[in-house]
């Protein structure tokens, strides 16, 4: 005959093995996303390198070292690019939904308030402006083609839309980096400091995050000072893909 001891143990075994399968996923999407951040990094690194060179030769230095052949190539973008935003992103989400409200990480964090600041407004603004709108404007004669997507077409948005431009490049440098600096104190802790100790102070990664992207931002504000090379047919059709977006129309 079963006692209500033994009643309680039964009945508490399911909400450990439940506990148990929760516990594993979320480990596994702990892993997913720590996992997919190198593919990023390298990406924001070769992205940011080419307006930094600007301090050194304009934009017709910066536009020679792009770097899309390194991630703009149809395996590229798809699989270095996408798949790991995309798994990062989502196993992020995942993890959330999966752990109790009372262990969840604040949305007032900055690692929440960068990253999700730059998931729901600056990444998507600025990949349908600088990759799809330009493609595929209204009226197709106004279309750009990639190899015409250089510098210029920044300077473009600079010098015609200068507050919302500067709005939307800070933003994104700013909330992408200090998401880095945020994340790298993450992983530093997850997985190398029973190693290699503890890792520098969120501040330092601050302060050091922010220096590295400050020669981007100098470099943006070198070219939005030099005067336009495109021709004047390239400049009308550069203006009319980025008024496609909603953010210069408003």
């Amino acid at each position: 005959m079963s006692t209500p001891e033994h009643a309680a143990a039964d009945s508490d075994e399911p909400n450990r093995h439940s506990q148990s399968n929760r516990h594993t996923l979320q480990n596994y999407l702990t892993r997913t996303a720590h996992a997919s951040t190198p593919f990023i990094a390298t990406f924001v690194i070769i992205h940011l390198s080419a307006p930094a060179f600007a301090n050194l030769g304009s934009s017709s230095l910066a536009s020679q070292i792009l770097g899309r052949e390194y991630y703009q190539t149809s395996f590229g973008e798809r699989y270095l690019l996408i798949a790991p935003f995309a798994a990062h992103t989502i196993s992020g989400i995942l993890k959330r939904l999966l752990t109790p409200s009372s262990m969840r990480r604040r949305f007032t964090s900055l690692l929440s308030i960068t990253g999700y600041s730059a998931l729901l407004f600056f990444l998507p603004v600025h990949y349908l402006t600088h990759r799809i709108y330009p493609s595929d404007p209204t009226p197709p004669i106004y279309s750009v083609g990639p190899a015409e997507l250089d510098f210029e077409f920044v300077k473009v948005g600079l010098q015609t839309w200068p507050w919302r431009s500067w709005l939307l490049y800070i933003g994104l440098t700013t909330c992408v980096a200090w998401h880095a600096a945020a994340g790298a104190n993450i992983i530093w802790s997850t997985w190398l400091r029973p190693y290699l100790g503890p890792g520098k102070s969120m501040k330092s990664r601050l302060v050091q995050t922010s220096l590295g992207v400050l020669p981007a931002l100098s470099g943006l504000y070198f070219m939005s000072q030099e005067p336009l090379f495109a021709f004047s047919s390239l400049a009308e059709r550069f203006q009319s893909a980025l008024s496609t977006s909603f953010v210069y129309r408003i």
